[in-house]
C-alpha cells in the first residue's frame, strides 16, 4: 500500500510523541509520592524521639516538593507533592463517626500536622516563586524592568 493512500502518518520522532505521556504520568506519580509520604507519616510520626521523627517526615515532604520542582522545572512539580500530602492527612487526622483519631493531640502530632502542612505550603510557594514568569525572568537578566 502506498503511504499516501489513506494512511495518516505521524512524522514526529516517537520520543516527542511520548514525551507529553512521560511528564504525565511523572506529575501523577509525584502526586502519589506526597500522597504516600502522608499516608505513612500519619502512622509513623510517633516513631523513636518524640518530635524528631515528626520533624523528619514535615522535612521530607519539603524536599520532596523543592526537588519535584527542579526536576520537572515547572511550579506543578513542587505543587502536586504537597497536594497529594495535604489530601491524605487531612483526610485521615479528621474524627471519624466513632470519634476515634489517628494523630492525636500530642507535641509529634502538632509537629506533624502543623510542621508538615508549612512545609508543603513552603515547598509549593517556593516552586511557584522560582518557575514563575518574574522568576524566570530574572534569572536571565530580563526582570530589571519588572523592579
Amino acid at each position: 500500500m502506498n503511504r499516501g493512500q489513506g494512511e495518516i502518518q505521524d512524522r514526529r520522532p516517537p520520543a516527542a510523541r511520548d514525551s507529553r505521556v512521560v511528564t504525565a504520568l511523572a506529575y501523577v506519580m509525584l502526586f502519589l509520592l506526597g500522597a504516600v509520604q502522608g499516608l505513612i507519616g500519619t502512622f509513623q510520626y510517633s516513631r523513636g524521639p518524640v518530635p524528631l521523627v515528626a520533624i523528619l517526615f514535615a522535612a521530607a515532604i519539603l524536599i520532596t516538593c523543592l526537588l519535584g520542582s527542579f526536576g520537572m522545572r515547572s511550579a506543578s512539580g513542587g505543587a502536586l507533592p504537597a497536594a497529594g500530602w495535604l489530601i491524605v492527612t487531612i483526610v485521615l487526622s479528621s474524627v471519624s463517626n466513632d470519634g476515634s483519631v489517628i494523630v492525636t493531640d500530642t507535641t509529634a502530632g502538632k509537629w506533624f500536622l502543623f510542621g508538615g502542612a508549612l512545609c508543603a505550603a513552603a515547598g509549593a510557594v517556593s516552586a511557584f516563586a522560582r518557575w514563575s514568569r518574574v522568576g524566570v525572568g530574572r534569572e536571565e537578566g530580563l526582570g530589571r524592568d519588572l523592579r
